[in-house]
């Protein structure tokens, strides 16, 4: 009251979404007095059970606040100026500690006056006496009109005889621009430019990923990946098509490139991943080997990712520093490093081979900028106002590369290939237009299509106990006929023939049961880079009966990549859907920015140009963000799932707004009338 003092609860969160604490003298869920005067902040009230919520009476002599005895929540009652503190009332709501409650873990409430507390507990409203620990209802009606909109639900055909390749990766184009290269469905592939039909580029069983054409043109560099033999760096002639191996030892290599002159190729050799273990993979680093047979590899520096030569004798590496990314260039004679770029949001970064002009990824959006050598670093944004910088593709954009002249970059979006010229992207070059022209939503198709997996013939179930889709219904000697990936028929042994030609499994003494479907499935695809042909969470799913699975936060790149491989029976899988990369509303290199109607439609395009058929509407702060995410979504017939779990009020304006599901549980353990009508 005498505006001293600031009451306050501070909750420990140094790990994000898990709660944790380093230090166990340091007390979770605690409440602070901080000094305005004096700067000076005090623990208050704290320990075994938390506290939060603090609240202090108006003549300031009291404090009340919420904190957990074994299974309860209660409210307390502490005296400020002999620091007792007691209870008055348990039987409260369970409070919200053990979730990240973003908007407090428990509701807010007051002093009535100095012996009257007004506090809600399950859907009620209650007058507690703190010097009785009695509570009365306060009785009260609310009229309340929502709208609820319909929500989300389109339906999917999980089985078509073939799929459109959506996910291209790793893709580059040759010098002459005659030809492009990617991987799709884990194999290399070419395509005679403009309009060729994609064929694979080799014909080995090794997954094959991240090539890179040298200036000859002729030839590719590239990484394999086997789960008995491991990995390791090739190079082909493109019209030979003889693979020849470069490296020597065992390992997880990724993004190898040639020098200007071919002479050499500079690779990442990385330390290790959760798919494809961590053996052989010691001294993790950048490396550069000559362009020879069984050369010996020389270690270049430690830390970096995407090498990529300029010239002959520098390396352009991007590295992590904290928060920010740095994007260095490595002087090979020197040995010294210096920092050309640093940005808090710039992915994928590519600089053109005169080294004039800087192509980049910003939170989806590809740009293309200057690449002034200024002899100090640079922030590299898409707002920065010290670069002429300019948009080049409209909703996202992937494996951005340059032309062998600098004056074209190329990229790619869904199964689609751009091409842009440089001087129609700005006024001020050569040639360049008065007027930027738009940005063209329209590539060329990649046109890769492939037969969707399927098993032939029949096969038959006998003397099974099958639990059917019917109801409550049990099938205790029975029999089931599958022709192709179908279910023919199914019923008592007796009632059903089995095909003279069928493959018959006896399942005597075993239950056959439908296969599970989990809509809310992590499957550890968060990463970039090769996959392995065997995924082991995959096997685990099969193995405990999960047929078909939905990862609702992932990484789109390889999510879907695997997707595709299981499709096409490259991969042995459920089937796999996902969100993809969530729609982020909070901080980081990936957030999904939306502001408008407009923003949600290219967010979840870019999603759903991967073959997504739902997206992850997660902590976009604002409920009208949300409820603009569901607009476009209804309009481009995707499904939205939202994070959902951990703050109850938050979960029934998303039920209200259409939402498809709610990710997570209702963090509320007793639900009340209007929360089950609803």
């Amino acid at each position: 009251p005498d505006g001293r003092y600031v009451y306050y609860s501070e909750d420990i969160y140094p790990g994000g979404m898990f709660l944790y604490n380093k230090d166990p003298n340091k007390q979770i869920y605690v409440i602070k007095r901080y000094d305005r005067q004096t700067g000076e902040t005090l623990d208050i009230a704290g320990g075994a059970g938390g506290a939060c919520r603090p609240q202090i009476s108006r003549d300031g002599k009291m404090l009340a606040y919420v904190k957990r005895v074994h299974e309860s929540s209660v409210l307390f009652i502490q005296n400020l100026e002999t620091g007792e503190s007691w209870p008055v009332y348990d039987k409260l709501s369970k409070d919200q500690q053990e979730a990240w409650a973003i908007f407090g873990v428990y509701t807010n409430f007051n002093w009535l006056d100095a012996n009257h507390i007004i506090i809600w507990a399950n859907g009620k409203i209650m007058n507690v006496d703190i010097e009785k620990s009695t509570a009365v209802e306060i009785p009260f009606t609310v009229h309340a009109k929502h709208k609820i909109i319909d929500a989300l639900h389109f339906r999917q055909e999980v089985a078509p005889d073939k799929f459109t390749v959506k996910v291209i990766r790793n893709a580059t184009t040759s010098p002459d621009e005659k030809h492009l290269v990617f991987n799709a469905a884990g194999y290399l592939w070419i395509k005679d430019l403009p309009n060729g039909t994609p064929v694979r580029l080799t014909n080995t069983s090794d997954f094959e990923f991240e090539p890179s054409f040298g200036l000859s043109g002729d030839e590719i560099v590239y990484t394999t990946w086997n789960d008995e033999t491991m990995g390791a760096v090739w190079k082909m002639n493109i019209k030979d098509k003889k693979p020849i191996k470069l490296t020597i030892e065992k390992g997880i290599y990724r993004t190898p490139h040639f020098s200007a002159d071919g002479k050499k190729v500079v690779y990442v050799k990385e330390d290790g991943n959760d798919h494809m273990g961590f053996t052989f993979c010691v001294n993790p680093g950048i490396y550069m080997i000559s362009n020879i047979v069984n050369a010996i590899p020389e270690f270049v520096c430690k830390d970096g990712a995407n090498p990529m030569f300029m010239g002959n004798d520098k390396i352009f590496i991007q590295s992590d520093e904290g928060d920010n990314k740095a994007y260095k260039i490595y002087d090979l004679n020197k040995k010294e490093t210096t920092t050309a770029f640093t940005s808090k949001y710039a992915t994928s970064v590519v600089p053109s081979p005169d080294g004039n002009w800087i192509g980049f990824i910003e939170l989806f959006k590809a740009y293309i900028a200057a690449f002034p050598k200024t002899g100090k670093p640079i922030d590299l944004s898409a707002n920065t106002g010290a670069l002429p910088v300019t948009q080049i593709a409209k909703d996202a954009g992937l494996n951005l590369h340059w032309s062998a002249d600098s004056k074209r970059i190329h990229w790619t979006y869904s199964d689609e290939y751009f091409t842009d010229n440089i001087k129609d992207r700005f006024t001020f070059l050569e040639g360049s237009p008065d007027k930027v022209p738009p940005m063209d939503s329209v590539g060329t198709k990649i046109g890769l299509e492939l037969p969707m997996d399927k098993p032939y013939g029949y096969v038959a179930f006998k003397n099974a106990r099958i639990i059917s889709m019917k109801g409550d219904e049990v099938i205790e000697n029975g029999t089931i006929i599958i022709k192709g990936n179908k279910i023919e028929s199914i019923g008592k042994a007796d009632d059903v023939k089995i095909p003279s030609d069928a493959k018959v499994f006896d399942c005597t003494g075993k239950t056959i049961m439908p296969g599970m479907v989990d809509v809310h499935s992590h499957l550890s695809t968060w990463r970039l880079g090769p996959s392995p042909q065997k995924q082991w969470s995959y096997y685990a799913n099969l193995a405990f009966g999960v047929t078909t699975t939905h990862d609702p936060s992932s990484n789109s790149e390889m999510v879907y990549s695997q997707s595709e491989m299981v499709k096409a029976g490259y991969m042995v899988g459920p089937r796999i859907y996902s969100t993809g990369t969530i729609l982020y509303g909070a901080e980081g290199d990936f957030k999904a920015v939306i502001n408008g109607y407009d923003d949600a439609r290219s967010a979840i395009a870019r999603t759903k140009a991967f073959g997504a058929f739902s997206v992850k509407s997660y902590n976009q702060p604002r409920r009208e963000q949300r409820q603009q995410v569901i607009a476009a979504a209804r309009d481009l017939k995707i499904m939205v799932v939202p994070e959902g779990g951990s703050t109850f009020f938050h979960n029934m304006s998303m039920i209200l707004d259409g939402h498809t599901t709610i990710e997570h549980n209702i963090p509320v353990a007793d639900l009340s009338n209007d929360v089950i009508k609803l």
